[in-house]
C-alpha cells in the first residue's frame, strides 16, 4: 500500500474506507471485510455514529490497532476547549482505542475562535491521544487562519474532491503548506459510473470508471477514502494499484471543466474562498 508522510513523521495510507452513511452490521460487516482485503485505513466521526460498529468490525478482523491507521472527526458544535477534550475521550472509549492516527475539526464554524478549538487539539496531542491533528471542509482562507493560529502541525484537510470538483487551487495551497488534502466522496456519489471521458480510459487500461476516478486523485497527491458496503465494490475500489493513467489521461479528466459540489449543507462556509 502506498502511503504519505504527516507532519509527526507517521504515515497515512493513500487509500481508506470511509464509512459516513455506513451504520449497524452493515458497518461492522463493511470494516472488517475491508481489512481483510488489505485496507488498513479507516476513517469515521462522531457525527457517523458509528464509532462502536467500526470498533466491531475491527474486533472482528483480528488485525491489531498499531497496524491500522484510524481518523476521526470532532463535530461541529463541540469546538470549546472543554467539549474537545470530552468528545476525544469519548470517541476513543468508543472506538476501544487508546489514540487516533489523526483527529479532524469535522466543518469550519466562524461562531467559535478557531484558535481555542485547536489549542485543545494540540493538547491531545501532548496527551498522546491524538498522533495528528488536521481539519475538514476547510477552503483556502480558512486553512490560513487555522495555521497562523495553530501551535501544533496541520497535517490533513479533508474535502469532498472528484472529477466533478477539481479544486486545483485549493490543492495547490495544500501542497504549498505541507498539507495533504483527503478526498470524500471521490466517486461523486455514484455519478462517476457511465461518465463518457472515465469509461473511455477505463477501457484503455482496462479497468473499470470508478477505478480510473481513484488513480486520478491518488495520482495528483491526494489520499482518498471512498465508502463502499459489498465485498465486490471494496475490492474494486480497492485495486488501484497495478495500473498508471498516461500524462494523457490525466490532463483529459483535469479538463472536464465540471464545477458540481455535492456536499453542502446549511452551515457550509464554502463562500470563504
Amino acid at each position: 500500500m502506498m502511503t504519505v508522510k504527516l507532519k509527526s513523521g507517521a504515515t497515512m495510507p493513500v487509500l481508506g474506507l470511509g464509512t459516513w452513511q455506513l451504520n449497524g452490521e452493515e458497518c461492522v460487516e463493511a470494516v472488517s471485510k475491508a481489512i481483510a482485503l488489505g485496507y488498513r485505513h479507516i476513517d469515521t466521526a462522531e457525527g457517523y455514529e458509528n464509532h462502536r460498529e467500526v470498533k466491531a468490525g475491527i474486533l472482528k478482523s483480528g488485525v491489531r490497532r498499531q497496524d491500522l491507521f484510524i481518523t476521526s472527526k470532532l463535530m461541529r458544535g463541540r469546538y470549546s476547549r472543554r467539549n474537545v477534550l470530552e468528545a476525544c475521550d469519548a470517541t476513543l472509549k468508543e472506538l476501544g482505542v487508546d489514540y487516533l492516527d489523526l483527529y479532524l475539526i469535522h466543518w469550519p464554524d466562524s461562531s467559535y475562535p478557531v484558535d481555542e478549538t485547536l489549542d485543545a487539539m494540540g493538547s491531545l496531542i501532548d496527551a498522546g491521544k491524538v498522533r495528528d491533528i488536521g481539519v475538514s471542509n476547510f477552503t483556502v482562507s480558512h486553512i490560513a487562519e487555522a495555521e497562523r493560529v495553530s501551535r501544533a502541525p496541520i497535517s490533513v484537510n479533508q474535502v469532498e474532491y472528484h472529477v466533478y470538483l477539481n479544486q486545483e487551487n485549493l490543492l495547490s495551497e495544500c501542497t504549498a503548506r505541507g498539507i495533504i488534502l483527503t478526498a470524500y466522496s471521490p466517486l461523486a456519489r455514484g455519478q462517476v459510473i457511465g461518465d463518457p471521458v472515465l469509461t473511455r480510459i477505463s477501457e484503455r487500461h482496462g479497468k473499470t470508471a470508478s477505478q480510473v476516478a481513484i488513480r486520478w486523485l491518488i495520482q495528483k497527491g491526494i489520499t482518498v477514502i471512498p465508502k463502499a458496503r459489498s465485498e465486490a465494490h471494496l475490492k474494486e475500489n480497492f485495486d488501484v494499484f497495478d495500473f498508471e493513467l498516461t500524462d494523457k489521461d490525466m490532463h483529459e479528466i483535469d479538463s472536464m471543466g465540471i464545477t458540481r459540489r455535492l456536499i453542502k449543507p446549511p452551515w457550509h462556509e464554502f463562500d470563504r474562498v
